[in-house]
C-alpha cells in the first residue's frame, strides 16, 4: 500500500526534535516527512495562517489528487492542561489532519473552510483500544506514552498512521468555533519582509482600495496613514501599502513594495500593528 507524504508543523524546532521526530515519521510512513518549525514569537498565529495555506493550496487542482497527512503541534498558551493539551483529526477532502486540539489554529478552518467539528482523543484510551486489537503494545509501552510529555513524537504520528489505515480509533466529536473577530495581528513575516495579517482584506474595518489604514510605527512609536491597494503591482514602488496577498482566502498583507514593510516599521509576527479606523 502507498502511504500518503505527510508535512508536519511543529513548536518543537531544535534540531535534535526536528531529527527525532522526522525519523519517526518516515519509520511509520515510509518516506521523510516535510517538518516545518514555527518557532517564532507567535507560534499560534503563524500556525493558523500556515495550516490554513497548507489546505487551501490542495484546491483548485480541477481533477482527482492524492492524499496528505498533515501533523500540528501548537500546544496552547494557557496552562490549562495537565499534561498537554488532547489531539484531535478531521478530513479536509482526502487529506487528514492530526493536530493539538488549539482553538486558536483551528478557528480560521471554521470560518473560512467550513470546519465544523473535530475527532478529540484520549491517549490512553487509543492505545488501549490498539493494543487490544491491532497493535503489539505492551501495558509498560502504553504507560510510558500516556505519561510523556513528549505526545507529538509518540502519539501524533501512531494516531495519524492508525487512521490512515482505517482502524476504529476511539475518539469524541467536538465543535470547532469560528474566529471571534479581536484585533488584528500579524500572523507570519515572510522572507521579503511582507506582513500577512489574519483577516481578509475585505474585512478590515475602513478598507477600501482608494482608502487608508493607521498603522503603527513601532521604530518611533508614530501612527503613519497607509493606503489600500486592490493588488501588490498597483502599490507604487518604494511605497508602503495594504494590499490583498497570497494567503488565506484573500488575507491582507502591509507591503513595502521593493523592500521590507517588517524593517521599516518595526514590526514582528504576532504584532497588533493596526488602528482600524479609515
Amino acid at each position: 500500500m502507498s502511504l500518503p507524504p505527510v508535512v508536519s508543523l511543529t513548536d518543537c524546532a531544535d534540531p535534535n526534535a526536528l531529527a527525532r521526530q522526522s525519523a519517526r515519521i518516515a519509520t511509520l510512513f515510509g518516506s521523510t516527512p516535510t517538518v516545518l518549525p514555527l518557532d517564532g514569537p507567535d507560534p499560534e498565529g503563524a500556525a493558523a495562517l500556515t495550516l490554513l495555506d497548507l489546505l487551501r493550496s490542495t484546491d483548485l487542482i480541477g481533477g482527482p489528487s492524492r492524499p496528505v497527512v498533515v501533523l500540528v503541534n501548537i500546544a496552547p498558551r494557557d496552562g490549562h492542561w495537565p499534561n498537554g493539551v488532547p489531539f484531535c483529526s478531521f478530513q479536509h477532502g482526502n487529506h487528514l489532519v492530526v493536530s493539538t486540539l488549539n482553538q486558536r489554529v483551528l478557528a480560521p478552518l471554521a470560518t473560512y473552510l467550513g470546519l465544523k467539528e473535530v475527532q478529540v482523543t484520549d491517549v490512553r484510551e487509543v492505545l488501549e483500544a490498539a493494543a487490544d486489537d491491532w497493535a503489539e503494545l505492551t501495558p509498560a509501552e502504553i504507560e510510558e506514552m500516556v505519561r510523556t510529555q513528549f505526545r507529538s513524537l509518540w502519539y501524533a504520528p501512531l494516531l495519524a498512521r492508525w487512521l490512515v489505515d482505517g482502524h476504529p480509533v476511539p475518539a469524541q466529536p467536538t465543535a470547532v468555533r469560528p474566529s471571534v473577530a479581536e484585533d488584528v495581528r500579524i500572523a507570519v513575516v515572510d522572507n521579503f519582509g511582507n506582513c500577512k495579517l489574519d483577516r481578509p482584506a475585505a474585512e478590515l474595518p475602513g478598507y477600501d482600495t482608494a482608502e487608508s489604514l493607521l498603522v503603527r510605527n513601532r521604530l518611533d512609536g508614530r501612527d503613519i496613514r497607509v493606503r489600500c491597494y486592490d493588488r501588490l503591482p498597483d502599490v507604487p514602488l518604494g511605497e508602503p501599502g495594504i494590499t490583498v496577498g497570497s494567503s488565506g482566502v484573500g488575507f491582507a498583507e502591509l507591503v513595502i513594495r521593493g523592500g521590507s514593510a517588517a524593517e521599516a516599521f518595526g514590526l514582528r509576527q504576532g504584532d497588533h500593528a493596526f488602528h482600524l479606523t479609515s
